[in-house]
C-alpha cells in the first residue's frame, strides 16, 4: 500500500513540473488558460490511471531462465542460463560431436589437442563443425594435463568430460562440469538427451534419437533375409598392428549384418590386441581399417597377399568426420550403414547412402557437405 502510495505521489508531482513548465511559457490569454487546464485534466488522468495500474508503466519481471540437471555420474548440475561457451576435456573428438550434432558447434570455446588434429591418415571436418576453435585457448598441455590457469582465465559456462577425476579437478574450482558416460549402445541415448536438456536442443535431441532407433530399424530388416551362410565376414582395427581399439565394434558390424571376427568371447575392455596368426586364421571377407596408411600395407607387403579381403580389393578405410566412425560417436548411425554398404551393396547402394550421410550432418550438425566430401566418405578409400 505505501509503494502505491508513494507511486502516486510520484507521478503526481511529475505532472505539476510539467504543467507549471507550460504555464511558465505560455500568455495570461483565456485561450491560453484554457489550453492548460485542458493539459492539466489530461495529464492528472493519465498519471492517476496509471497509478492505478502499475502494472502497465513497470518493466515487466525478469524471467528466471536458470535449470538444474543430473549428469551421468549422479551429480546435480545447476544453469543460471542455458550455456554459450564449452570446453571439453579427454576425448575432445566425441565429446565436441555431443555438441555438434545438436547445432551448436559455435560454443565450443577451446582449441582441440594436437592428437585431433587433421592428419594424411584421414581428411576430418573438425575445423569446419567449429572453425571458431583453430584460434581458441589451449587448455590441455602436451602431457594431456589441464592448464588450470588457462581454464580458469577463459572460465567457460560448461565443461565437458568423460573422466570422473577431471570432472572432480575442474568443479573444485568452481567450474561447471558435465560428466558423460558411454559404455553400452544405449548410454548414448541419455547422453544426448541430457546434452539436448543442457544446450536448449530438447527438440532436436528427440529428433537424433529417433533418427538413431530409424536407421538400426531400417538395417535389421534389409539384412533379416540373410542366412549365416550369405553374411560376411571382417575385421576392424589398425589390421597391420594387430589391434581392434573399440568394442563398439562389436555392435555396429553385426548390426549392418556382418560378422565380427574378434567377437569370439573376447574380453569387455575397450581395447584387442591379435596375432598375425589370427588375422591369416581368421581370413576376413572386409577389411576395415583405422587409418589410410593400412590399406597401402596391407596391398604391398607380401605377408597378406593371400587374405581373402585383400585379394578382393575389400579394404576400406573408415571415415572420420567429426569423430571416426568405428569408435564411439554420435555419428554412428552411419557407421551401420556405411558397413552395410562395403558387406552388402546390394542392399545399401552408394546413392543412398550418400544420401544418408548428406541428411545426417545437414539437418544435425547444420553443415552441408560437398559433392566431393560425400565421394570420400563413401568410397572409404
Amino acid at each position: 500500500m505505501l509503494k502505491k502510495i508513494l507511486r502516486k505521489s510520484t507521478y503526481l508531482l511529475l505532472a505539476i513540473l510539467v504543467i507549471a513548465s507550460l504555464a511558465a511559457t505560455s500568455c495570461n490569454t483565456n485561450s491560453n488558460v484554457t489550453v492548460t487546464n485542458t493539459i492539466t485534466t489530461t495529464i492528472t488522468k493519465t498519471v492517476t490511471e496509471t497509478a492505478d495500474n502499475p502494472t502497465t508503466a513497470l518493466p515487466p519481471e525478469p524471467i528466471d531462465k536458470s535449470f538444474t540437471v543430473t549428469d551421468m555420474m549422479g551429480a546435480e548440475v545447476s544453469f543460471p542460463d542455458v550455456p554459450q561457451t564449452i570446453a571439453t576435456f579427454g576425448a575432445m573428438g566425441v565429446l565436441n560431436t555431443f555438441v555438434e550434432c545438436l547445432g551448436c558447434g559455435d560454443r565450443l570455446c577451446n582449441k582441440m589437442t594436437s592428437n585431433f588434429e587433421s592428419t594424411k591418415s584421414y581428411p576430418h571436418l573438425r575445423v569446419e563443425f567449429a572453425p571458431q576453435t583453430v584460434d581458441a585457448p589451449l587448455l590441455v598441455n602436451a602431457n594431456n594435463e589441464i592448464i588450470i590457469e588457462e581454464v580458469l582465465k577463459l572460465k567457460p559456462d560448461l565443461c565437458l568430460t568423460m573422466v570422473k577425476a577431471t570432472a572432480e579437478q575442474l568443479r573444485k574450482q568452481g567450474l561447471t562440469v558435465i560428466f558423460l558416460d558411454w559404455q553400452d549402445q544405449t548410454d548414448v541415448y541419455e547422453a544426448v538427451r541430457l546434452m539436448g536438456k543442457v544446450l536448449g536442443k530438447e527438440q532436436l535431441a528427440e529428433e537424433y534419437i529417433a533418427y538413431f532407433d530409424n536407421m538400426v530399424d531400417k538395417a535389421n530388416k534389409l539384412t533379416a533375409n540373410l542366412t549365416e551362410e550369405q553374411k560376411k565376414t571382417a575385421l576392424y582395427g589398425n589390421i597391420t598392428s594387430y589391434s581392434q581399439p573399440h568394442i563398439i565394434a562389436e555392435w555396429w558390424i553385426p548390426t549392418a549384418g556382418g560378422i565380427s571376427v574378434t567377437n569370439n568371447g573376447r574380453p569387455s575392455s575397450e581395447s584387442y590386441n591379435f596375432t598375425l596368426e589370427d588375422l591369416l586364421l581368421w581370413d576376413p571377407d572386409v577389411l576395415f581399417t583405422s587409418a589410410r596408411a593400412q590399406i597401402k600395407e596391407l596391398t604391398t607387403n607380401p605377408i597378406y597377399a593371400d587374405l581373402k579381403a585383400v585379394k578382393s580389393g575389400k579394404i576400406y578405410c573408415v571415415p572420420t568426420v567429426g569423430h571416426s566412425w568405428g569408435n564411439r560417436t554420435v555419428e554412428q548411425p552411419l557407421s551401420v550403414f556405411w558397413a552395410m554398404n562395403k558387406l552388402y551393396p546390394e542392399l545399401v547402394s552408394d546413392q543412398q547412402l550418400s544420401d544418408e550421410i548428406y541428411y545426417f550432418y545437414d539437418h544435425f550438425f547444420n553443415y552441408q557437405l560437398s559433392a566431393e566430401q560425400l565421394a570420400t566418405f563413401v568410397e572409404g578409400k
